[in-house]
């Protein structure tokens, strides 16, 4: 989930002045990666599809990975269709690790203590107290996590991990937010599911270590993507580490953005902020 341009401004300036990545001795309190050894590593070349407005429906694309809404996806049956469209093909489930979403099944489990301010522009969501993770809060996303692998699920996307550089309507920090993260991607890889960074792109380095893979929306289109357009941070590091990006832009055209992304083996597409059918792949 995307900020807006204006809100995203206001972030990357509140990066510069205050620092929005943690010094040495705040990382030295984040937990050891927990190794995945049977977890699924994408290629850095790997063909893909994200469809969350609805659930994929026959023919399938000719694509290695689909990305799906967890929850709508949850009794497993899409799942097995879409591996048994094409064999070795691998399925992410998609869930919001960072927001209460008050259309959601599990909705009334959320203690009231851990829901703050909405979301600009999306409607019936909250942003989360991820400082609470060691609590009730924390057994609803490894209760999330139980559902996506017993649907059959290869990996997970968490959305919203980034609630430190919104007004969330808590004091979180840069630390909180590597913590929670580092926290999510160990859970995960305790149940033998790969696990993607979505967005928080300048927790980048800190991060990698931990997670898979990488989920990307619009950084191109705020000069965001590479360690030489923001100094310390880009995906690019995850490239370098042999480990897949799949990014994907909005507003530009495809001349704007699928040369460099090319260029840096990202896996990038056109989207449209539905996240539906619509789709144009830059490779």
């Amino acid at each position: 989930m995307r900020l807006p341009v204006l809100i995203a401004a206001l972030v990357v300036t509140a990066a510069l002045t205050t620092g929005l990545t943690t010094g040495p001795a705040e990382a030295a309190k984040l937990p050891d990666p927990v190794p995945c050894a049977g977890c699924w590593k994408p290629a850095l070349n790997t063909s893909w599809e994200w469809r969350l407005s609805s659930l994929p429906a026959k023919p399938f694309l000719d694509v290695q990975m689909y990305d799906i809404d967890g929850f709508a996806a949850k009794s497993g049956a899409i799942v097995k269709e879409l591996k048994a469209a094409k064999p070795g093909r691998k399925v992410v489930c998609y869930i919001s690790a960072g927001t209460h979403e008050d259309w959601r099944p599990d909705a009334g489990r959320f203690p009231a203590s851990v829901i703050g301010k909405p979301l600009e522009e999306w409607e019936g969501e909250r942003w989360l107290d991820i400082r609470q993770y060691g609590g009730t809060l924390g057994e609803i996303m490894k209760a999330r996590l139980d559902m996506c692998k017993a649907a059959g699920f290869d990996a997970v996307e968490p959305d919203n991990v980034d609630a430190y550089t919104n007004d969330s309507g808590f004091p979180l920090t840069a630390a909180d937010q590597l913590a929670y993260n580092a926290w999510f991607a160990n859970e995960a890889h305790k149940r033998g599911l790969a696990v993607g960074l979505k967005n928080d792109v300048a927790q980048i380095p800190k991060l990698l270590p931990y997670y898979d893979f990488a989920v990307n929306e619009q950084c191109w289109q705020y000069s965001e993507c590479t360690t030489a357009q923001n100094g310390t941070y880009g995906y690019d590091q995850f490239v370098k580490a042999g480990k897949a990006v799949f990014q994907v832009e909005y507003e530009l055209k495809t001349s704007q953005f699928c040369a460099k992304s090319n260029a840096q083996n990202f896996n990038s597409l056109k989207k449209t902020y539905d996240l539906d059918g619509t789709r144009t792949a830059c490779r």
